[in-house]
C-alpha cells in the first residue's frame, strides 16, 4: 500500500509540475524561437533542462527506499 501513495504523490506532482510549466513554455530565455517567412522552428530547451532536472530530483527523492 505504501508503493502505491508514493506514486500517487509522485503523479500528481509531475502533473502540478506540468500545469505550471504549460504557462511559462516559450516565455523563458533560451528557448530558440527561428522564424523565416513561411517556417517557424521552436525549440524550448531551458523549459526541458529544467523540467528534467526537476523530474530527476522528485524521482530521486521518492527511489529511495
Amino acid at each position: 500500500m505504501i508503493d502505491l501513495s508514493k506514486i500517487l504523490i509522485t503523479l500528481g506532482i509531475i502533473l502540478l509540475v506540468v500545469g505550471l510549466f504549460i504557462r511559462f513554455v516559450g516565455k523563458l530565455p533560451g528557448d530558440i524561437f527561428i522564424k523565416k517567412g513561411n517556417v517557424s522552428f521552436y525549440f524550448p530547451i531551458v523549459t526541458c533542462i529544467i523540467i528534467s532536472i526537476l523530474l530527476s530530483l522528485i524521482f530521486s527523492l521518492f527511489g529511495r527506499k
